[in-house]
């Protein structure tokens, strides 16, 4: 029988969050994880005498920050949303995770890209950025590989789903995330069971990464799939957790609004899962 997947979360609960003291803030360059050609194009390239090249990875950009001390620390590898590198994801959200006890290393997926406005265009699969991110950090030194989560928001939020999906990218990574975390992503019914434990954070209003999407991809999950935890806010709207939306507005038909509310239960359900899966 599966066991209940989905919470609406109306209720207020209290967490004694502890303060780390953190190093600056580094920009570091690395890689996304090369696409690997498949066994029928290397075969063929055999049989036709072809040299093909050796798959490169992408050059990217990332921002690190750390908790002081050797480690080796928890990290989370955090993607950004198609509207870039907005505030709360670049600043708000790395503070909070450093003085929680984590490293944090946010991808930037766009710039190394010169892509300009890709909320309006087709956006590259950033699963392989993810896990370039988590190769870097696993090779640190500071980093315990075995508990680094993979976070995102927005699109970000659907390339951590697709990133951590059973039979999906994951199946051609060495190395492995622990637990995934998706703010308001674009759910697929169809994405299939997850890998790792995931918690999954939507607005009910929102029109952009509906959430009964999200009910109808728990709804499928077989009984041998990872936790999985979604919390839909009755009444938010998308992006409730980014302060710059205080005022909200509308982007490309869709409403973007912080909610104080919604936004404090969803960084306490971060702070508790991470508690719960990074633990050690």
């Amino acid at each position: 029988m599966k066991t209940a997947r989905l919470f609406l979360c109306l209720v207020v609960f209290a967490v004694t969050v502890p303060e780390t003291a953190a190093t600056a803030e580094e920009l570091v360059h690395f890689e996304s994880v090369p696409v690997k050609l498949s066994p029928f194009r290397i075969r063929k390239a055999r049989e036709l005498g072809e040299t093909l090249p050796q798959p490169q990875g992408t050059p990217l950009l990332g921002y690190l920050s750390r908790p002081e001390g050797d480690g080796p620390f928890p990290a989370i590898v955090v993607m950004h949303g198609c509207d870039h590198l907005r505030s709360s994801v670049r600043e708000l959200w790395p503070k909070r995770l450093v003085r929680w006890g984590y490293v944090v290393l946010v991808v930037d997926s766009f710039t190394t890209r010169n892509l300009a406005d890709p909320c309006r265009s087709l956006l590259p699969v950033r699963a392989f950025d993810a896990y370039g991110a988590l190769d870097f950090l696993s090779k640190s030194g500071f980093v315990d590989p075995q508990r680094v989560a993979l976070m995102g928001f927005a699109a970000g939020g659907t390339a951590t789903l697709d990133a951590t999906k059973i039979e999906g990218y994951e199946q051609l990574m060495e190395r492995k995330f622990r637990a995934a975390i998706a703010y308001y992503p674009a759910c697929d019914a169809d994405r299939g069971d997850p890998t790792v434990p995931t918690l999954i954070m939507t607005g009910e209003r929102d029109n952009w990464s509906r959430a009964e999407r999200c009910q109808k991809r728990l709804a499928r999950l077989s009984d041998n799939a990872p936790p999985v935890e979604l919390n839909v806010y009755k009444g938010v709207y998308h992006n409730f957790d980014a302060p710059e939306f205080m005022v909200g507005r509308r982007v490309l038909g869709h409403i973007e609004k912080y909610d104080p509310d919604a936004a404090a239960k969803s960084m306490r359900s971060v702070y508790a899962f991470l508690r719960k899966y990074l633990a050690n």
